[in-house]
């Protein structure tokens, strides 16, 4: 019984004893930390600091002061800023009011010497501007603004290295020098890269916010540094982009009607001197026009582009949208020194299924009658695209075959011929096509030939506007099993062998007919009267009488 109590005091003496320690341990942490600020001067290492990263970056680097903190692995830096190239702009090109330095501690407080692990940037503020020659500000950071072409990339390669960089909630602002269009802002931007040297490539990831509720992510390695430009720097990076507006986002402007929600998966590859890239868009709610609305259909593409980054300019290998089984391919080249790419693009669409392209129409500003669609048949074109991106010019031959205008009824659309209306159906088109050329105020369509069985054949040539105005003129030569043709035929047998054998003549050499109006409301007139006169604009408001002005009514 003594012993056991005994034991028993001597358990709690020592648990008591380790307790202490434990106290002691504990008040002499933190202790240390309290004091330690006080033993370690961080603004004594600012100028260490702004000097080391100002030779790196080829800018001045400004510290408004530092101090020290174990709790954040080092020292804390605020008011940081990093100047821009004087030739694009006086204001900081990198601002953040704290930046966390990750140091040595044991080295601070007894060594005072200062060795860096990592960045960490809250809520930085960065502006990148683009120049008219398509330089970046930020292409001579690290060259220190030197102008040498040493073959040597390395040459002047400061000795910084930094085991991880860091931004957290940042916001990149994008502009073009000398433009009146607001910037393209980045926001909520968290950025991370390893192993940051100017001497071997280091792996980074990149996450932003895209006005309009697009995000983007970006992974990959980059470097080495090109010394000589730091756009020029070696990237291979997967890219993927979600809900992008290219109009909210400043790349394309609204007034020139081209609009969507895209979601990219690419790949991206640049060795510095050639950037490829190749991926997938799916384009959601697409117009390309300004009088278009948008698809009801997502729209699949697929692409290959490569861009010499000294020349700016642009190969396309392949674009491929996909309508189906069917896919019209796009290829060229484009100058992108200028603010508006200069084009010289292709494209090749044979055999597309009228019924699968027919719910893209809308979108390219192609308005058919009201209450009429598309129905089978094929499309096939060849166009060729040039001019600027602002100011395109497509230009080529366009065809349509075998495919029916359901709920348009040509034969009683037509203004000009009483005996052609209420004979019903719809619209069989064989064959349609012409020359095309589109610019931004109209299009013109010139040597067309339809081969329509309820008239017969036509000819001529026409405009639509922007706005979707027509001005058409064209000859029509009827068919004798056609509609009109059977028409004709019957008047000629009521006017007798002379007059009918004149009827018969005139139409066999061709009915004028004017398509004025919009494309959701044509005004179709025949000049019947003009194949006695050899009028071929539309028909002059003359009152006719008797058997004849009964047969062509107005």
């Amino acid at each position: 019984m003594e012993a056991s109590k005994v034991g028993s005091e001597h358990a709690g003496a020592g648990r008591h004893r380790w307790l202490k320690v434990v106290s002691v341990v504990l008040a002499l942490i933190i202790l240390a930390i309290v004091v330690t600020p006080f033993f370690v001067n961080a603004d004594t290492f600012r100028p260490i600091i702004e000097s080391e990263l100002s030779t790196a970056l080829g800018r001045k680097v400004a510290i408004g002061h530092m101090s020290f903190s174990i709790f954040s692995g080092g020292l804390v830096a605020k008011n940081v800023s990093i100047a821009d190239d004087p030739k694009f702009s006086s204001a900081p090109f990198f601002q953040v009011q704290s930046l966390r330095i990750g140091a040595d501690i044991g080295g601070l407080i007894f060594h005072h010497a200062l060795t860096i692990h990592k960045f960490v940037a809250e809520s930085p503020q960065v502006n990148l501007i683009s120049g008219p020659n398509g330089t970046w500000n930020y292409s001579s950071l690290g060259s220190g603004g030197s102008s040498s072409t040493s073959g040597s990339q390395t040459d002047s390669v400061p000795n910084l290295l930094v085991g991880e960089a860091e931004i957290r909630n940042g916001k990149v602002s994008v502009s073009q020098q000398g433009s009146s269009q607001p910037p393209f802002i980045y926001s909520d931007v968290n950025f991370t890269v390893k192993n940051l040297s100017a001497t071997h490539a280091m792996p980074f990831n990149l996450t932003a916010k895209l006005p309009g509720e697009g995000t983007v992510s970006l992974t990959g390695t980059a470097g080495p540094v090109n010394q000589q430009d730091t756009s020029a720097t070696p990237v291979q990076a997967s890219l993927v982009v979600k809900h992008f507006s290219p109009v909210a986002a400043g790349v394309l402007p609204a007034s020139e009607g081209i609009s969507m929600l895209a979601d990219v998966n690419a790949k991206l590859n640049s060795d510095g001197k050639t950037m490829t890239s190749q991926g997938s868009v799916q384009a959601s709610q697409l117009v390309l026009s300004k009088d278009g609305t948008p698809a009801p259909q997502p729209v699949n593409m697929t692409y290959q582009v490569s861009e010499d980054l000294k020349a700016k300019t642009a190969q396309v290998s392949d674009i491929a949208v996909q309508t189906g089984q069917a896919a019209a391919h796009i290829n060229g080249t484009a100058d992108l020194a200028a603010q508006a790419a200069t084009l010289n693009l292709h494209l090749n669409a044979p055999n597309l299924s009228i019924d699968q392209m027919e719910t893209l129409l809308p979108s390219m500003g192609i308005v058919l009658p009201k209450g009429s669609r598309l129905q089978g048949g094929t499309l096939s074109a060849t166009l060729g695209v040039t001019g600027t991106s602002t100011n395109p010019v497509i230009a080529g031959p366009v065809e349509i075959d075998n495919t029916k205008l359901t709920g348009f009824d040509l034969s009683q659309k037509i203004m000009g011929l009483k005996a052609l209306r209420n004979l019903g159906g719809d619209t069989q088109i064989q064959t349609l096509r012409a020359q095309v050329k589109s610019t931004v105020p109209e299009t013109d369509l010139s040597n067309i030939y339809a081969d329509v069985p309820a008239i017969g054949t036509a000819t001529g040539q026409g405009t639509v506007t922007a706005g979707g105005a027509l001005n058409f003129q064209l000859n029509a030569k009827l068919s004798s099993t056609g509609a009109i043709g059977g028409a004709v035929n019957a008047a000629a047998g009521a006017l007798g062998s002379l007059a009918g054998g004149f009827l018969h003549k005139a139409s066999s050499n061709g009915v004028p007919i004017s398509i004025t109006g919009t494309s959701s409301a044509p005004v179709i007139r025949a000049n019947v009267m003009g194949m006695f006169t050899g009028q071929k604009g539309p028909p002059q408001q003359k009152k006719k009488g008797g058997f004849l002005g009964g047969l062509l009514g107005h």
